[in-house]
């Protein structure tokens, strides 16, 4: 890869840019309270950030995302949840979702896709 971007294909700065924000995310990630796993989600359009989130409880509740036997209780809300209610609550809508850390389920995958979102997998580092 060049160091000037104006010898990058399209393909390969999306890519970069991509990266660049599931990093970002990561970073989100560690505003969450919860001990078994840390979740930061953001989306981006032309290229500017318009919401973002991360796994926690709801607003009102205690800051604890695991019960005594450290399983996440039911209603902790995904950081991709909590970035969708922010931009729902605007005019804007997502087309895309880019993801760097497969799920245990993959429901949620299935049904962006169902709303004929796209929707890929990418390793960072």
């Amino acid at each position: 890869m060049s160091c000037c971007n104006c010898t990058q294909t399209p393909s390969e700065k999306q890519s970069l840019l991509d990266t660049r924000y599931l990093r970002m995310a990561k970073i989100w990630s560690e505003n969450s309270y919860c001990e078994r796993r840390k979740v930061g989600a953001l989306i981006v359009k032309d290229k500017m950030i318009i919401s973002d989130g991360y796994n926690g409880t709801p607003s009102g509740f205690e800051n604890v995302c695991e019960d005594d036997d450290g399983k996440t209780k039911p209603y902790v809300l995904h950081a991709e949840a909590n970035a969708i209610l922010k931009v729902a609550k605007s005019s804007n809508s997502i087309k895309r979702v880019v993801y760097s850390e497969m799920y245990r389920l993959d429901d949620g995958v299935k049904l962006l896709e169902r709303a004929n979102i796209d929707v890929s997998y990418k390793e960072i580092s």
